[in-house]
This record gives structure tokens, C-alpha cells and sequence, in this order.
């Protein structure tokens, strides 16, 4: 019996992953846009936190839209705006941090806390999102530096870290787009221990001699490459680019050949 429930179970589980994936195939296809939600969240209950999160409108995240549209008008999509970002309200609740073993019975787990988590914590918006955002706001003057953000394809929810300044807004809207990238399937393209960008598919400019430095960066390469060993964040989504393999990942780009 016991045997019988657990074949059932993981059947069930078999046809959801692969449901997921063909859906998620479908969406790349690119028929509709992508409305996304954003929620904020005051991670350490900062009071200055809390009054930058009331100045926040649905103006301080239309760059990202505006960033998206411009990126894609080359590949022809057939859709004016391809990403609609839509304000939600504030998550009082911290979503589950990814683990810190990595070990792929604890990112697993994470995953469906997660996922959970995005089920229970999702106020609604106008238009139902594909995609939702949890963005964790940070007092700069106590968190300094921020951990690693994170996102899934699965379920296409998202873990941000930010500033809670406006002094950052702009910086933090290159996370934000970056960040939501990896809903899409985009993957990283710079070295998880140095931050440096890989070469070429994490340059903007990959072809430019001499080499060093850049002017821009690739959104997922993360930073702009000024010598081999350094490089700098973007100051705004201005100073970055989707590039080819990056086009491709998120089906913006069908082959190698062009469109």
C-alpha cells in the first residue's frame, strides 16, 4: 500500500515538473508580455526604511519596463512593452533565505519554502503576475553590503536585495531587472568568486580592442569590466545591455543565425 502511495506521489510529482516546463517554454515564446509584481519588505523593521518604502510609486520601477522595451524592440518580438512591472503592497513577512550548503536536497527544500511562501504572501495587483518579486529593503548606514539576491525559474519568484535610500534607487533597479532575468531562464555570467565578468558572454562589448576597460556591462555579466581583476557596478540600467547569449536564453533570440 505504502509502496502504491509513494509511485502515486511521485508520478504526481513527475507531471507537475514536467506541466511546469512546457509551460514554461510556452511563455518564452513570447505570444503575451510579462506582468510582474513587486513587493517591498522592510527586512530589519527601519524606520527610515519605512519611510523611504512610502515614497515608493509605480514611477520608480516603469525604467525597468522602459529598460525591457528597448532591449527587445531589436529582435522584433511583436510586443511593445514585452515586461509590465506593477506595485504591490508591502510584505510584512521575510521570505525563507536560500541555504548556505548548497547541497541539492537543501536547495530543494528552500525551493518549495519558497515557492510556499510566494503562495501565501502575494497581495493582489490589477493584472495577475507571472512573475513576483520580493524586494528586501536594507538601511544602508547599518547593512552596508548586501548578500547575494536570488530567483527561480520555477514558479518565477524572486528574493531582492536592495537599499531602502533613494540614494540607490537607480543601482537598485539593475538588480531588480537582473534579478528578474533569472525568472526567465537567464543565467549568471560572471565568476561566483571574484564577481568579475566572464568573457565574452558576460561583456557588453566583447569585440572592443582594446579589450579594457568597458563602458557598459551585460546585465547578467553583473558589472562593468574596467581591467582583469576589476570591475564596477552599473550606476543605472543606462550603463548595461542584454547580450546575445543572454537574448537567447530568455527566447528573445530563436538561433544562432539571428532572429
Amino acid at each position: 500500500m505504502w509502496r502504491k502511495l509513494r509511485i502515486a506521489v511521485l508520478l504526481l510529482i513527475l507531471a507537475t515538473v514536467v506541466q511546469q516546463t512546457w509551460l514554461d517554454k510556452a511563455d518564452l515564446a513570447w505570444r503575451d508580455n510579462f506582468y510582474v509584481a513587486v513587493y517591498p519588505v522592510n527586512v530589519d523593521n527601519s524606520p527610515k526604511v519605512s519611510a523611504y518604502l512610502r515614497t515608493l510609486s509605480r514611477d520608480d520601477f516603469e525604467p525597468v519596463a522602459e529598460y525591457f522595451a528597448s532591449e527587445a524592440a531589436p529582435y522584433h518580438l511583436g510586443l511593445r512593452r514585452p515586461i509590465e512591472v506593477q506595485l504591490g503592497a508591502q510584505v510584512d513577512d521575510i521570505p525563507p533565505a536560500p541555504p548556505t550548503n548548497g547541497n541539492v536536497l537543501s536547495n530543494i527544500a528552500w525551493s518549495l519554502k519558497f515557492r510556499y511562501f510566494a503562495w501565501k504572501n502575494s497581495p493582489k495587483v490589477n493584472v495577475r503576475p507571472a512573475i513576483r518579486l520580493y524586494l528586501l529593503y536594507y538601511d544602508p548606514a547599518t547593512n552596508p553590503r548586501l548578500s547575494h539576491s536570488t530567483a527561480l525559474n520555477k514558479g518565477r519568484i524572486g528574493r531582492v536585495n536592495l537599499f531602502g535610500d533613494s540614494a540607490y534607487s537607480k543601482q537598485n533597479l539593475v538588480i531588480l531587472a537582473h534579478e528578474l532575468l533569472h525568472t526567465l531562464n537567464a543565467t549568471d555570467k560572471y565568476d561566483l568568486n571574484t564577481s568579475q565578468p566572464m568573457y565574452p558572454d558576460g561583456f557588453a562589448e566583447p569585440d572592443k580592442t582594446p579589450r579594457y576597460p568597458q563602458d557598459i556591462a551585460e546585465l547578467m555579466g553583473g558589472r562593468v569590466p574596467i581591467s582583469e581583476t576589476q570591475a564596477e557596478i552599473p550606476k543605472s540600467l543606462k550603463q548595461t545591455l542584454i547580450g546575445e547569449k543572454t537574448a537567447r536564453e530568455i527566447g528573445w533570440l530563436k538561433s544562432s543565425g539571428g532572429e
